[in-house]
């Protein structure tokens, strides 16, 4: 180990001996060559790394005997010599910080030969200074390019925005479209789905004409069929049961029936009614809660609304008559709502809505209407049989010119006494004079109505003599609490009079003439006429005949006073014995003439 270590010294001390003088001269010459150029860059630095490298690349190659000691020392010492120097170098001038180089900053003549090469400006505090305005210059740039930044983040933003509300507007456009695709989809969906509904219905229509045939062949063979299948096999079925007593497999005949969904009215009713009288209302209402719940034929639905209780039962009624409007027998059944027997007794808006019911049930019969709502058409028979009568009955309830109040005036000196008559019993009634303003209620007389059990309406009111000619308005509660009503009857003052008074003298016409009165032999008295004279337009008479050829005159009519007969006048004229009789006729002040009406002397 130690002759090793000898012989390496020896060859190390040989090779500086013989290279050592040229390699650190060209190396230190590189060096300075290197600080001359630093202001282009740092050559040194280069030098420096690549001939450590080189070293250490050499110094590697020689321990693992690549090549040979004696050749590579020299070498190996010109590699060290030259990072020596040249790192020296770099290392001077980071510490001096000089940019031109150290050997220029120490001598002069050195700089001026950087500047005749043109590796350094002459001007070099006009370049600091050109630096210093372009960083100036940089920073204005800088912060213009942060708004132009900002600004443009902006716009992003904005653009962003409007491409999202671009966005959304088409998708709003799409999801109109969509829904104008889906809702012409559903109109053909629709019109598919009636032209399906009419087809059906003219199936259920001839359905049922086969089930009414066949349920009119089994009755008139009689009794019940052993295996039933069909539906008319199961209604007869249940109508046997039920007409021999057998009340638990008419039911089960009924149940069976309804699980076809026969749109027949007929038959549910009668089941209904067997429901009623073994579960009562409340039973026969859960059995068809339970088949209106799985049912599609309206009948069913129909005949479970008829199961409530009175106003509930017409608020279900006239709900399905609002969906269905061309249901003919809930007409018939809504009728039964408002008839006699129903209700006890009947007021006048009872009675006209029945007949409306029935005339619109009546009139489907056309083109055999009401066929398809039976199979049994003896029950067909039987509703239009008691709807004809029922209109019958009713008359022309539903005139509207019938059926309404009437107003009778009576003048007395007082002055008028309105009567009023109404077309049914009442529990008020209330008037008003002119076309506006409160009604005023007329009171309650002292006694009861036997028809309606509550104390009756005082049926008149009294006006002053000096009432213009107006409107007068009448309205009244029926024995229901409904207000009817109100009624404009014009009144008029001059005309009633003159009515009121032609009445009197055509209902006493016997007491227009008066011969002897009292004893007072040879006179003619006509009283009575002139009292009521304000409806006379002139009387002719004849005395023992017809011919009518004199006149009584009569004085005006006082309105004031229409009944007095003025001081000055004479209620009488004298004849001779020889007159036996008087003729008269009378012309009222609206025209018209009475008969020729003869007395007879006694």
């Amino acid at each position: 180990m130690s002759e090793i270590a000898t012989g390496t010294t020896s060859l190390l001390r040989a090779s500086l001996s013989r290279t050592g003088k040229w390699a650190g001269s060209v190396a230190f010459l590189s060096g300075a060559v290197s600080d001359v150029l630093n202001p282009l860059g740092p050559f040194a630095a280069y030098i420096a790394l690549i001939a450590a490298v080189a070293a250490a690349i050499i110094a590697i190659a020689m321990v693992l005997r690549l090549v040979l000691a004696a050749k590579a020392m020299p070498a190996l010492i010109f590699a060290t010599s030259a990072a020596a120097i040249a790192g020296g170098v770099y290392g001077v001038q980071q510490e001096t910080n000089s940019q031109n180089g150290v050997i220029a900053a120490l001598v002069p003549a050195v700089a001026q030969l950087q500047q005749s090469l043109g590796i350094v400006s002459e001007k070099v505090a006009k370049i600091e200074k050109t630096v210093t305005e372009t960083q100036k210059t940089v920073e204005a740039v800088k912060k213009s390019t942060d708004t132009v930044a900002q600004k443009t983040d902006q716009i992003a933003s904005a653009q962003q925005q409007q491409t999202a509300q671009g966005a959304e507007t088409q998708k709003t456009v799409e999801e109109v479209k969509q829904t104008t695709d889906n809702l012409a989809a559903g109109q053909k969906q629709q019109q598919a789905q009636a032209e399906k509904l009419q087809a059906t219905t003219e199936q259920i229509a001839a359905s049922i004409d086969t089930i009414a045939k066949g349920f009119a062949q089994l009755a008139a063979q009689g009794g019940a069929i052993a295996d039933p299948k069909r539906p008319d096999e199961f209604y007869h079925n249940a109508r046997v049961y039920e007409l021999a007593g057998d009340m638990l497999n008419a039911r089960r005949a009924y149940l069976a029936f309804a699980g076809f969904d026969v749109d027949a009215i007929d038959p549910y009713a009668r089941f209904a009614t067997l429901l009623r009288v073994q579960d009562g209302k409340a039973g026969a209402r859960e059995v068809f809660g339970q088949l209106a719940e799985k049912a599609k034929a309206p009948s069913i639905k129909l005949v479970h609304l008829l199961q409530f209780d009175d106003a509930q039962r017409l608020d279900k009624l006239n709900a399905f008559i609002s969906a269905n409007p061309d249901y003919a027998p809930a007409y018939f059944l809504e009728a039964r709502e408002f008839s006699e027997d129903r209700l006890g007794s009947q007021t006048l808006a009872d009675k006209r809505s029945e007949a409306q019911a029935l005339t619109r049930f009546v009139s489907y019969e056309k083109d055999g209407g009401l066929l398809k709502y039976f199979v049994d058409q003896r029950e067909l028979a039987d509703w239009l049989d008691r709807s004809r009568t029922r209109l019958a009955a009713l008359g022309d309830v539903l005139d509207p010119s019938r059926f309404v109040p009437t107003l009778t005036p009576t003048r007395s000196n007082a002055g008028w006494s309105m009567t009023i008559s109404l077309p049914e019993p009442a529990t008020a009634i209330s008037w008003r004079l002119g076309d506006s303003g409160p009604f005023t209620d007329t009171g309650l007389m002292a006694m009861n109505d036997q028809r309606t059990g509550k104390p009756m309406p005082n049926p008149s009111f009294e006006l002053p003599d000096s009432t213009a000619a107006a409107t007068i308005g009448i309205k009244y509660l029926d024995i229901r609490g409904r207000e009817t009503g109100p009624f404009d009857i014009r009144f008029d003052p001059d005309s009633a009079l003159q009515q009121g008074s032609k009445q009197i003298l055509d209902q006493f016409w016997t007491s227009w003439i008066a011969f002897d009165a009292s004893g007072n032999h040879g006179l003619v008295y006509f009283t009575q006429m002139l009292s009521f004279r304000c409806a006379i337009k002139e009387v002719r008479y004849s005395l023992n005949g017809t011919a009518l050829d004199k006149e009584l005159k009569m004085p005006p009519c006082d309105a004031k006073d229409p009944y007095a007969i003025p001081a000055d006048y004479q209620p009488y004229f004298k004849v001779k014995d020889d007159v036996k009789s008087m003729a008269v006729q009378v012309t009222y002040t609206d025209g018209t003439k009475s008969p020729v009406r003869e007395y007879k002397r006694q």
